[in-house]
């Protein structure tokens, strides 16, 4: 059974879906999503944010007092691409950067209204070499990201092959958007649980990022993509949420590709769910999955434990 204080997360999209339509403006959904994403999230404690300029690309260090200076989990926060920030986001990355125990790298890109695709995705891949330029080791990242997130993580996957470069050691996903064909079953099965992200509403959000361009194109649609080659992946979705669906495709392509795939689906929960980090109980829960998974694959002893480098 879901937590009482789980319950923000479904007001918080009940009001959404209630006022679906009545934000008229770019800048109304913009200021409307920011108010309710930020209240959703508790703050993390002995976490420092610095905003800075990741090679042309507004970015924020997000720093838990005591991290590893060298592993750094890089994050694409989401929003439909209708909205989001580093700002709505912080709280979350902090939260997950405290757990990992590592800084991460939590990077802006421009919104649909002002710029179609591929701009995020270039937004994402600038973010990127500027990480690796400033001499952070690819086998020392995880790459992240939520909702719409999962479409530029996935996209800077494909570019970072093609151009035969060394990919980042895992990869982590939160109600990922695989799928803008929108064919998961889910988007009926739940629609009464999730009307927020009812199919309509999701077709207009895939329509407003990329015009008439072809939906099942890899790089906005992961999961048509190759995914053969591509670091270890777990996947956290609601099993209430409209999207689930998708996460389940995913892992099966990524798990048929030879990718070590997780997914972990969470009863009761809609969509993004751990933005209720410090907050709700199923959130910290997913959190620290996510750290005990990836603690070891980063190279980073279970928590509590001294790395082997800090003790010698």
């Amino acid at each position: 059974m879901a937590s009482i204080e789980s319950e923000a997360n479904r007001n918080h999209y009940a009001v959404m879906a209630a006022n679906a339509g009545k934000l008229t403006s770019p800048q109304a959904i913009i200021d409307h999503n920011d108010i309710h994403w930020t209240a959703l999230t508790g703050e993390p404690r002995g976490v420092d944010y610095i905003e800075i300029d990741a090679g042309g690309v507004p970015a924020m260090w997000v720093v838990p007092k005591g991290a590893d200076e060298q592993r750094v989990l890089f994050y694409a926060h989401g929003g439909g691409f209708i909205g989001g920030s580093i700002y709505t986001h912080r709280k979350l990355v902090g939260h997950l950067a405290k757990a990992v125990g590592c800084r991460a790298l939590l990077y802006d890109y421009p919104l649909a209204h002002q710029a179609k695709h591929p701009a995020q995705l270039e937004a994402a891949i600038s973010a990127w070499n500027w990480l690796v330029d400033q001499g952070f080791d690819p086998g020392r990242i995880v790459i992240a990201g939520d909702s719409c997130g999962a479409v530029l993580t996935y996209g800077v996957l494909q570019r970072l092959r093609a151009q035969g470069r060394p990919l980042p050691v895992a990869t982590l996903v939160i109600s990922g958007w695989f799928d803008m064909a929108l064919t998961a079953a889910s988007y009926q099965t739940n629609r009464e649980k999730d009307p927020a992200f009812a199919k309509e509403a999701v077709d207009w959000l895939a329509a407003n990022f990329i015009g008439d361009a072809d939906r099942r194109d890899p790089e906005v649609s992961p999961l048509y993509a190759d995914l053969s080659g591509f670091p270890p992946v777990f996947l956290q979705a609601g099993a209430d949420e409209t999207l689930v669906d998708e996460s389940r495709m995913f892992a099966e392509r990524a798990r048929q590709a030879g990718v070590e795939t997780r997914l972990d689906v969470f009863d009761g929960m809609l969509h993004s769910f751990q933005m209720m980090a410090g907050r709700a109980p199923e959130a910290n829960e997913a959190i620290a999955r996510f750290a005990a998974w990836v603690r070891p694959r980063l190279g980073l002893p279970a928590a509590g434990e001294k790395t082997r480098e800090k003790a010698a």
